[in-house]
């Protein structure tokens, strides 16, 4: 009986042991061979292929231990596919709770208030981290494949910061960036004024990229969409710059000359009435907000000061003054 009560005594001694040095094994920090380590796991990878693809990025620890550690703890089959960043002071604890959840790595793609269709696309295909599937379409497959057929792009992705997992599609972020804007738009469409001349969600949006581009300080901003629906108002003529300028597209080496307000686009709203037939940028919510709910303004007109804010005036003489005062450098008319 002695000899009995030994052998149990030493066995659970030599489980605490075991068992205290797994514990410490577990949350201590595992050797990494670079400060940040990129682990991807295919889809269908075994348990005990995730722990060696683990070492084969760079962990300094034996697969099998790891894979013991997975087997033991339960969520050897929770661990999901994808892309992780594996950073300095991850312990085999983290590590799995990081796998089992899916705690992918994600990037960031910006896209900011102001920039046209073009810039969208090259900003896409800059990200090297995103499937390329929009790569060889045109316009319309694009939008097609976005369930929009029919529908222009320019101006229907909300500019915003999206954080995507490695391998993601350029689609996805779109549909993302598409459906943002599709709630942005109706919320303010709910909030227009009673008496705005805007006909549709669509006009207001392409109101708002107007205004988006026409704004050098955002306190100007209701201001400036108060004298284009003033414009809209009375079937005058909105006559602003940047849609000549996207009319004008690649063409268009910054300098605006006057030959260029007088070649006739679809978008030249000094040669047309009324808003262009697109969205000429992505505006961001307070664009969209003034083109809705603009100030209460008798101005027609408005000029760059050149620090950024806008003159407004009511009347022409009063705008060819504040022209001559800040754009021709007369300081009396």
């Amino acid at each position: 009986m002695r000899f009995i009560f030994r052998a149990l005594m030493m066995l659970l001694v030599l489980a605490a042991v075991l068992a205290g040095a797994g514990w410490w094994w577990l949350n201590q920090p595992l050797p990494l061979s670079q400060p940040t380590l990129e682990l991807e796991v295919e889809p269908g990878t075994t348990p005990r292929g995730v722990a060696r693809e683990v070492v084969k990025a760079g962990v300094q620890t034996d697969a099998r231990l790891l894979y013991a550690w997975f087997r033991v703890s339960g969520q050897d089959r929770q661990i999901k596919a994808g892309n992780y960043e594996l950073t300095t002071g991850l312990t085999p604890y983290v590590l799995l709770q990081k796998l089992a959840r899916g705690e992918e790595s994600l990037k960031a793609l910006t896209l900011v208030e102001g920039w046209n269709w073009r810039q969208v696309r090259a900003a896409l295909a800059r990200e090297e981290f995103l499937r390329q599937e929009s790569a060889g379409m045109d316009d319309a497959a694009l939008m097609q494949a976005l369930g929009r057929p029919g529908v222009a792009p320019e101006g229907r992705f909300f500019p915003d910061t999206y954080t995507y997992a490695k391998g993601s599609s350029d689609l996805a972020v779109l549909r993302r960036a598409l459906h943002a804007m599709d709630r942005r738009l109706a919320d303010v469409w709910a909030l227009r004024s009673a008496d705005t001349p805007l006909k549709s969600p669509d006009e207001a949006l392409t109101l708002a990229s107007i205004v988006e581009k026409e704004t050098g300080r955002a306190a100007d901003r209701a201001q400036i969409a108060g004298v284009f629906t003033n414009r809209l108002r009375i079937g005058m003529l909105l006559q602003t710059d940047p849609t000549v300028i996207y009319g004008l597209g690649e063409k268009f080496d910054g300098n605006l000359r006057r030959r260029d307000l007088q070649t006739d686009t679809p978008w030249n709203t000094y040669t047309r009435a009324g808003l262009p037939p697109t969205p000429i940028a992505m505006p961001g919510k307070a664009a969209l907000m003034a083109a809705v709910q603009p100030s209460q303004t008798k101005a027609l007109y408005f000029v760059a000061r050149g620090d950024g804010t806008s003159h407004f005036s009511a009347s022409l003489d009063e705008h060819n003054r504040a022209v001559n005062r800040y754009q021709r450098g007369q300081q009396k008319p």
